[in-house]
């Protein structure tokens, strides 16, 4: 047990195949890792790790089909590589066999439990959050998947947490809740987070808990202390000019939201409305602000809030089509993604496909 314990603290390798297995990141992946860290093969004191740091800590109930799939490709290569299996893995496997039986019909709308460990550069630290998201996101229940975007939108506050601390941050299309997680973790003064689907809704009450957070009413409550996250449902085809006066952002952030033309409208007027709110000045960080048309943005945005909106272009004309709208609306997108550098504080999670992900600062047009 020594022996795992000292591997874990001190071998970067382990430190990435656990927060890979906790990520749920497919089972070959985290194969991979365990293999790295063994020099070539899965040992018996790596199995050992992986049993202490990993099997021994899930839940069978929330992590069913993930260990069923990881287990039987682990114990497979390792018996192929002509290791000895633990027999602590053997009994778990088969311990995973039997109710897994009777939840097949039920797989496609059924959550899982993932645990998403954001490690800082320096190493010495890392933030865990633990989020109950859906099996597979074809499959209808995209409100409670994890989006790539989201985890950009995350490492972004992270890298730049002076940007977000003691401002009031509203995001639209909140999804799991993890980038309102994160502006929590980093001191927002607020933290409203609004989506359109009320289980979706229930899904985000639920990850708040899990990470030690607690929820305010749906209606404005200006009383909200540093552990509260406020949860809201706002429809964007619905939302009224009164609803959207309600807020008084200093900060819009949205995830993933630029992808169904029919949606674009709506959101470009809720961003709009948000915008154009005349309260506050926002501050520009040096560390965005780093060239001349950025710095132009800024002085135009004073007196108004400022929105970062992540995304991956999937359909350029679909983006082309938002771009159009934001400038009728009198909006000013600016890319920053080449400007600005976001610190990578999910480096094992090879399944996230990071470079193709975009960001976005939006502000209302002086001129």
């Amino acid at each position: 047990m020594a022996a795992a314990e000292e591997l874990a603290v001190s071998d970067r390798p382990c430190l990435h195949m656990i927060s890979a297995f906790l990520a749920l990141e497919p089972p070959d992946i985290v194969i991979s890792y365990a293999r790295e860290l063994g020099g070539g093969s899965i040992t018996e004191s790596v199995q050992r790790c992986i049993w202490l740091r990993c099997i021994s800590k899930a839940d069978l109930k929330l992590q069913g089909p993930f260990l069923k799939r990881f287990l039987k490709k682990l114990i497979n290569e390792i018996e192929s590589s002509g290791e000895m299996v633990l027999d602590e893995l053997y009994e778990y496997y088969a311990s995973c066999l039997v109710p897994l039986k009777d939840d097949g019909a039920n797989v496609g709308n059924s959550k899982l439990l993932k645990t998403i460990s954001f490690i800082f550069p320096n190493g010495s630290s890392k933030l865990e959050v633990r989020l109950r998201s859906s099996v597979n996101m074809l499959e209808g229940d995209t409100g409670c998947s994890i989006w790539p975007s989201s985890l950009f939108m995350s490492e972004f506050i992270l890298s730049f947490p002076e940007l977000f601390a003691n401002k009031c941050c509203f995001e639209v299309g909140s999804g799991v809740g993890l980038v309102g997680i994160c502006l929590s973790y980093v001191k927002a003064s607020k933290v409203i987070l609004t989506d359109g689907d009320f289980s979706t809704l229930a899904n985000m009450k639920v990850n708040l808990e899990l990470n030690n957070l607690t929820t305010a009413n749906h209606t404005l409550d200006s009383r909200l202390h540093d552990k509260m996250v406020q949860c809201v449902c706002l429809p964007w085809e619905s939302a009224s000019e009164d609803d959207l006066h309600c807020f008084t952002p200093d900060i819009i952030l949205g995830a993933d939201v630029i992808y169904d033309p029919s949606c674009l409208p709506h959101l470009v007027r809720v961003l709009s409305a948000l915008l154009k709110r005349k309260h506050s000045y926002h501050e520009p960080s040096a560390g965005l602000e780093s060239d001349a048309s950025l710095e132009k943005g800024a002085r135009e945005g004073e007196q108004h809030p400022v929105a970062y909106i992540a995304s991956v272009i999937r359909n350029i004309d679909t983006f082309n089509y938002f771009l159009a709208l934001a400038e009728k609306a009198n909006l000013v997108v600016t890319d920053l993604t080449e400007v600005i550098k976001v610190s990578d504080f999910l480096p094992y999670l090879r399944s996230y496909d990071r470079p193709n992900i975009k960001i976005f600062r939006i502000y209302v047009s002086m001129f």
